[in-house]
């Protein structure tokens, strides 16, 4: 079990404030009603907007980060919510078991979309970055996990608790290899297919989407609209 709880740590997957109000939800179904496939960058933009969230309990393949070279597999749910003025709150959480009965570990990032070119996998897909420059919390949601934490806590920072959430933002945190002061980004990819989002599908050796030059090339499952 503990090996299993330390690989879904080490994994830094992705990913991704308030909810909009009364007025927005609205005009934002509206539009959503009338262009279920945006196309254009400006109708991507307009149509994310919203809560949407995992179908069920996902898989992907996360590389090992202590180099052994073997591939973890990694139960997960998210949440993301697209906000006006090109940000984002985007909440993962991990699980030690297919259906999502044992979790482990949530994680909530917060911070602002950049928004790139088109992308080649289909027409009306285009490159998105997630800057996480608002905030980075963890949350253990098992005893285990808030242990294996502590084993690599930083001498600066308090001891995590489980079902007490702790913002890391900018501070060192050797286990998910973040330096002091660095800003974490995730170079992924957005489209949008008969009212369902997609993001970009996990490489099968785990490669994070760390850098530009691992930006994902197919679709992933998608997620569904929530509000």
């Amino acid at each position: 079990m503990k090996r299993f709880i330390s690989a879904m740590l080490l994994s830094m997957a992705l990913i991704p404030a308030p909810q909009p109000s009364n007025a927005q939800n609205q005009t934002s179904k509206t539009s959503n009603t009338m262009k279920a496939d945006p196309q254009t960058l400006e109708e991507v933009k307009a149509y994310a907007i919203g809560e949407w969230t995992s179908i069920s309990v996902e898989l992907r393949p996360t590389e090992d980060r202590t180099g052994s070279g073997n591939i973890q597999p990694t139960y997960l749910r998210r949440d993301f919510q697209f906000l006006s003025e090109d940000r984002f709150i985007g909440t993962i959480t991990l699980f030690a078991d297919n259906y999502g009965q044992a979790p482990l570990m949530e994680f909530e990032f917060r911070g602002a979309l950049n928004w790139g070119d088109a992308h080649p996998i289909a027409k009306g897909a285009w490159n998105i970055d997630y800057v996480l420059n608002e905030g980075f919390a963890v949350t253990p949601l098992h005893e285990q996990a808030a242990a294996m934490l502590n084993s690599a806590l930083p001498e600066s920072m308090t001891p995590f608790e489980t079902g007490k959430k702790k913002d890391i933002l900018k501070q060192a945190f050797p286990m998910f290899h973040i330096a002091e002061g660095q800003i974490v980004s995730d170079y992924d990819l957005i489209y949008f297919k008969n009212g369902m989002l997609f993001m970009g599908a996990k490489h099968v050796d785990g490669t994070p989407f760390d850098k530009a030059e691992n930006r994902p090339h197919q679709l992933q499952i998608p997620l569904e609209r929530k509000s």
